[in-house]
């Protein structure tokens, strides 16, 4: 199962908003993702409450997984967003 690393840069960590903009992200993978921190058991990384409940701070390691044709490329997409500090950006329209 592919599997990457990424560090949070968000300074909030992967709460509130940088929660909610990674979560939608997820949902809009053709694959299911996972998410983990540390040796806790992975969670659905399409659920708001399970990636709140991660605490994952700034500068904290995260691990995405994912099976299934389009795995690498959702990891790719997902590890890019978590590295940028999503606080400093503007919403996009919806």
């Amino acid at each position: 199962m592919p599997e990457k690393t990424v560090t949070i840069a968000s300074r909030s960590g992967l709460h509130a908003r940088p929660a909610k903009i990674f979560v939608q992200a997820a949902a809009r993978q053709s694959v299911p993702v996972r998410i983990r921190t540390g040796d806790r058991p992975p969670a659905p990384a399409t659920s708001i409450l399970a990636v709140l409940a991660l605490g994952a701070e700034h500068g904290t390691a995260v691990t995405l997984e994912a099976e299934g044709p389009g795995a690498d490329e959702a990891l790719d997409a997902l590890a890019a967003l978590l590295a940028r500090d999503l606080d400093t950006e503007e919403p996009a329209d919806a």
